[in-house]
């Protein structure tokens, strides 16, 4: 079950404000019924202010009051209007064993999207603005090695990020009155 945000500072405002068991804000927050009941004896948490649940859309005051009749009963977590987990800002973290990837990952976004500028690219792969530059005059120190990979596949970004960035990138061109290129997919040929 996931927690409310800041457990400690939740139960302190549901000690506070509602009518419910400790073993109930205990479920709720991910504590020991024990812990509740020192809170609530002033001997824990004495200097936390209280965080309201009901006005951070965590849970809603019908589900608190359906629980204060029931003592059995347990409080549930309001949905999120969101389901999908957005990514932080900041810094994108890739695994040591896919950093020599990632010129790879620029190679391919350079020749099969011309239209991506530079932020877009860094915000995308994680990368830097010298090292795309150096992929793309073909001075990166491992130039000669370099073979354009997706990086969809290669895991250094999701396929719902390159597409958002792709369409970003024709709506700016669309705006400036420029028609997005259309790169033709490379075929193999049979001699490997």
């Amino acid at each position: 079950m996931t927690l409310p945000l800041m457990p400690k500072a939740t139960a302190v405002w549901l000690i506070e404000k509602t009518a419910l068991t400790f073993t109930q804000i205990a479920e709720f927050c991910g504590m020991h019924p024990l812990e509740v009941q020192a809170i609530a004896d002033g001997e824990v948490a004495a200097g936390i202010n209280g965080y309201d649940p009901i006005a951070n859309h965590q849970v809603t005051a019908e589900e608190i009051a359906r629980c204060e009749k029931d003592s059995e009963a347990r409080l549930r977590l309001a949905g999120t209007s969101s389901p999908v987990a957005r990514r932080s800002k900041g810094a994108r973290y890739t695994p040591i064993a896919k950093r020599n990837d990632r010129p790879d990952a620029i190679a391919f976004v350079l020749r099969q999207f011309p239209q991506l500028n530079e932020a877009q690219i860094i915000k995308l792969l994680g990368t830097t603005k010298d090292t795309i530059a150096k992929v793309r005059d073909r001075q990166h120190w491992n130039s000669a090695n370099i073979k354009p990979r997706d990086p969809v596949i290669l895991g250094l970004c999701s396929q719902s990020d390159l597409n958002a960035a792709v369409a970003a990138a024709n709506d700016r061109l669309a705006r400036e009155g420029h028609v997005a290129p259309v790169v033709m997919p490379e075929i193999e040929d049979g001699n490997g």
